[in-house]
């Protein structure tokens, strides 16, 4: 447990908070004109796999938020 307060905390929430924000604009943005015209069964999987994928490097950068470290 540590003693005292770490800088990477909150910069890497507020990056945190940012990048989504960015993702889901670049996603919300881009999608609808490529598979907008898609039945909704067909739209439900691409939507739901792009809104899980951002978890992929989620685990690497909560270390870096509680260590410093990368891995």
């Amino acid at each position: 447990m540590r003693r005292e307060p770490t800088w990477r905390i909150p910069v890497g929430v507020i990056g945190l908070v940012a990048g989504l924000a960015l993702y889901g604009y670049a996603l919300a943005w881009l999608l609808p004109p490529l598979i907008g015209t898609w039945p909704a069964l067909l739209q439900a999987p691409i939507y739901i796999v792009l809104g899980v994928i951002w978890l992929l490097p989620l685990r690497r950068f909560l270390i870096w938020m509680e260590t410093g470290r990368w891995g």
